[in-house]
């Protein structure tokens, strides 16, 4: 009897954000194009695109992931700084005429998406955190 073949199915609740997915993707993709560097820039420019570009998923997953709704907060405004870091090495990749202006700018505006989609997710969790302070203070929300 053969196995059936492995599926992927997200299981935990951050692989069902399109924030994180998208921010995945860019990390895939941007990945691909570390792998044609030059050798010349594979221990630097490369070493810091990769860093940076998985850096974004890793936080919003692991603010996602986190109890306290500051760590929630803390993981979102670390990978907002990160894909704001991708971004600079995408100029870098079009200044040193290994990515074209038409990709560049397809990134560049897919992580400005992102970014967007961080200051959604931290004003939500801003929102969660105001309410549950609220709870069982005596007052009134109404």
């Amino acid at each position: 009897m053969s196995r059936p073949e492995y599926q992927y199915e997200p299981i935990a609740g951050f692989e069902k954000l399109w924030v994180w997915q998208r921010a995945h993707k860019l990390m895939l993709e941007m990945h691909e194009i570390v792998k044609r560097l030059p050798p010349s820039e594979r221990f630097k420019l490369a070493n810091q695109i990769e860093r940076a570009t998985s850096s974004v998923p890793d936080n919003i997953a692991e603010g996602y992931a986190a109890y306290y709704y500051n760590d929630k907060i803390k993981g979102m405004f670390t990978a907002r700084k990160e894909s704001a870091e991708s971004q600079n090495h995408i100029e870098a990749l079009v200044g040193k005429k290994y990515l074209l202006r038409t990709k560049a700018d397809d990134w560049f505006n897919r992580y400005e998406r992102v970014i967007a989609g961080i200051n959604s997710f931290v004003n939500y969790i801003r929102d969660k955190r105001t309410k549950s302070n609220k709870k069982g203070s005596g007052k009134s929300s109404g």
